[in-house]
Formats: C-alpha cells, structure tokens, sequence
C-alpha cells in the first residue's frame, strides 16, 4: 500500500490563494507606501530646494518643494477612484497590480531625475509629474491591499487579516529612517549642519532607486494571486456595479461618510507622532516658554524608531483585539485614549527633561496609533458591498487623508509657534479625536458581516444599507439609525 501524501505545509485560503502568498502581496504595497512617504520628505526637506527649485530666497525654494510634496494628497483621491472603478469592475488581481506598477515606477523614476542645474525649469516640471502619478497609485494602492487580505481572510479572522496591510505603515518607517540613519553615518553632515556634497550629489537618489527591490517582489507575488471567490460571486450573479463611483454616492453615502471622518483622528495622530514630534524634538530650545527638545536629528529618530517598534506590535493586536471584541468596541476605547492623550502634550512631551521620559510619550502615542489604525484594515472594506467595496474604502480612506493628514502638520506648526506652546497642538489631536468618536457611534458592529453571500451582495447592490436580522449585518456597513 502507498503512503499517503504528506500534508501540504502552505494552507490555502478560501480563495485558493496561500496565506503566506495573501500576507507578503498585501503588505509590500502599503510598506512602499509609507517608505515613499518618509524618504520623499526627508529629500524634500534637505536637497529637492537646491536640487530642483534653486531660489535666491530659501524659503521660497523650500515652499515650492513642499507643493511638490503636497501634490499626492490632492492626488489620492483621483487615484481612489480610477483604481477603484476597475477594481470593482474588472477585480482586484488586476488592479492591485497596476495600482503597485504605477506607483513603484514613479518612485523609481525620481532618483533617476535631472536636475535643474541640467535641463532648467523641465527638472521642477518633472518632479511634480512624478509625485503626482505616485499619489495616483497610492490612491488605489491601500484599499486594494485592505481587500486582498479581508476578502481572502479566514472565516473568525478579518480583523487580523485586515491589519496586515496595516503594518506597512511601521515597516516603511523603520526601512526609510533606518536606511537615512546609515546614509548619514556614511555622508555625515557638515560641522555646521550643511548637506554632505556626495548626499547632495547623488547619495539622495539611493533610497528611491532601491524602492525597485520592494516593487519587482510586490508584482512577482501578485502576478501570482487569483480573483477572490468573493469578487468572483459578484461577477457570476451579474451584480457588478457599471459605474461604482456612482453607486457608492447613491447608496453608500453613509458608510461613506462616517468612514471618512471615523479615520480622522488616525491620520492626524500619525503626523503628529511622526511628522511633528520630529520636528519639535530636534528643534533647539531657547528661552521661556521652551521652543524645542534640541535633539539632534539621528538621536531623536532612534527615540522615534524605538516608538513606532511598539506601533507595529500594537497593529496586529488592535486586529486580534477587533476579531475578538469588534471593530467598533475596540475604536470607540482606542479614540477616547487619543483624546485623553492629546491633552497632555504640553505637560508630557513639552516638559520632557530626558531620553526616558520622550521614548515613553513616543511609546504610548504610537501604540495609541496602533491600536486605531490595525482594525481600519478591516472596519473600512466591512462598510460596502462587494461591489462598490474597492471604490468606496478606497475613496473614504483617501478623502480623510486630505480632512486628517494634509491640514495637521500646517495647523500644528502654527500653533506651535504662536507662542511656543503646544498645548494647543495637544488640543487640536483631542478635538479630532472628538469628531472620530462622534462618527463611530453611528456605525454598528461589522465582524459579522458576510464577505461570502453572493445573493446578499447581489441584494446589497440595490440596498446598501439594509440589515441582516439576528444580530448579523451584510458586508454595506451598517449604520446606527
């Protein structure tokens, strides 16, 4: 008698694609993401002003490098809606792969750019093209990957699945900052804080350049996935939306709107935590009230690594925490934390008198990220229906990039420097975090949406919003009423 085949060692989930496979495709996008993100302002700070806008007055070299810089924003909700049509129309595969071509492209296209000392005003011109078709892709790229690990999770197990992507956020950071700590320790600044001449040269161009690895690994593992059995019930029972954009608009415009603004508090907490903690951290101090912690810039980004170790381990658990107590329950406590949090800036951070006191303020501000952005991954694709699902998450996450992201680091740094006190920065995270709680209220539990349903879906497509009785909702997000 013939042994029986050992067991396969790769279980594969309802979709037929590898877990391992549905892990590193949906994590590599996101990872790129935020790596993008942080490289591109550290370049946008120190060498794109001299490189690209050369201005007799800095300050306005520095402005215009910051349009660039802002020029994704604007552009997210653009990319939300070209890669969310086809997302729900043609599928996921497809599109998750276009969404990660285009951005990794752009990216590497970047550290390939002339300068203006080569081809004048064109170098500028070029930039803000690049920069834009990254935000195009990142438009398309989160919900994308949200949808990759919910719609292929386990049945029990979309809040974890959905926080995968999640950790995009924490590893790009590590990556990026790590890469420029050892870029520094080779191109070390000048005594006088100038730029290093070889990093001003070409050095800058390494980190997009080696953005490439992360792509061609991202599109091999994608090139491998198959349509989820999910998207794939759609197209069977012809209940694909022609036109998602519309349909979401026309029966998803409450998910719509409390996801967007449910996401609030998330994106304003991150930049505060990354973008102006930094910023403050490395200002120096001088005089009363205290303008800065003085920092120098590799030491507090050590500090600021330590922080966001505990804002990766916190995400994955926010995701255990959600599938075993819900979305809404776990968000609900995790904003009310925020908001207590944001109160204490001036009297926590502003009073730091040493390394252990701003690693720990770090610490608690970046689990406090964790535990909000982890069940996101989830919560947002749980609000709408399969068929309007990549359009509608898509357009709700990248819409509170502009309310969270884009006004927080402007609104913060001119309450900081009214008077140097950051009270009111503290203030304005509690306020955010107000409106998040408010939005969370209206929204029911989702953890028992139904993914699976072709007939539900294809009823959803006609009423969004209606409700599963015995205690369970359809995948439309339900609303409170």
């Amino acid at each position: 008698m013939s042994a029986a085949p050992a067991p396969s060692t790769t279980t594969p989930t309802p979709a037929g694609n590898p877990r391992s496979r549905v892990v590193i495709a949906s994590l590599v996008g996101t990872s790129i993401e935020f790596y993008d993100f942080y490289v591109y302002a550290t370049a946008a700070v120190l060498v794109f002003p001299t490189l690209f806008f050369p201005d007799a007055d800095p300050t306005a070299s520095q402005l215009s490098s910051f349009v660039t810089f802002a020029l994704a924003f604007f552009a997210r909700p653009v990319g939300s809606i070209i890669f969310g049509h086809f997302g729900d129309r043609i599928g996921r595969k497809a599109t998750l792969v276009a969404s990660l071509l285009v951005m990794g492209m752009a990216t590497f296209l970047i550290g390939c750019l002339p300068t203006f000392d080569s081809i004048g005003v064109w170098a500028p011109v070029l930039l803000a093209v690049m920069r834009f078709a990254q935000g195009i892709g990142l438009g398309g790229e989160w919900s994308g990957a949200a949808l990759l690990a919910t719609e292929n999770a386990p049945k029990g197990k979309r809040g974890v699945f959905g926080s995968l992507p999640q950790l995009g956020a924490p590893i790009g950071f590590l990556l990026a900052n790590g890469l420029f700590i050892a870029i520094n320790a080779a191109m070390p600044a000048g005594a006088d804080g100038s730029v290093n001449p070889d990093f001003q040269a070409w050095g800058w161009r390494i980190p997009f350049l080696l953005s490439a690895v992360l792509v061609v690994v991202g599109l091999y593992v994608r090139f491998r996935l198959v349509e989820s059995t999910v998207f794939r019930g759609v197209q069977e029972s012809g209940s694909v939306a022609k036109v998602p954009l519309a349909r979401v608009f026309r029966t998803s415009w409450r998910p719509l709107i409390v996801g967007t603004f449910g996401m609030v508090a998330t994106y304003v907490l991150f930049y505060f935590m990354t973008t102006f903690t930094l910023s403050y951290g490395t200002t120096a101090s001088s005089g009363v009230p205290k303008i800065g912690l003085g920092y120098p810039r590799g030491e507090f980004l050590t500090l600021l690594m330590i922080g966001v170790v505990f804002f990766g381990i916190l995400t994955p658990v926010a995701g255990f925490l959600a599938d075993r107590f819900g979305r809404r329950s776990t968000l609900l406590w995790t904003t009310l934390g925020i908001a207590l949090f944001g109160l204490t800036f001036q009297f926590w951070f502003a009073a730091s008198t040493g390394p252990v006191t701003v690693v720990t303020f770090l610490v608690v501000g970046l689990s406090l990220m964790g535990l909000t952005f982890g069940p996101m991954g989830a919560l947002l694709p749980e609000l709408f229906p399969t068929n309007v699902r990549y359009t509608g998450s898509a357009v709700a996450y990248n819409v509170a990039s502009i309310l969270g992201a884009s006004l927080a680091p402007t609104v913060a740094l001119a309450l900081w420097k009214a008077d140097g006190n950051i009270f009111l920065v503290g203030l304005y995270l509690t306020i955010a975090a107000v409106v998040t709680l408010v939005a969370l209220l209206f929204v029911k539990e989702t953890k028992h949406a139904d993914f699976g349903d072709a007939e539900a879906e294809r009823v959803l497509g006609v009423a969004a919003d209606a409700s599963v009785g015995d205690g369970h909702v359809r995948s439309s997000g339900s609303l409170a009423p």
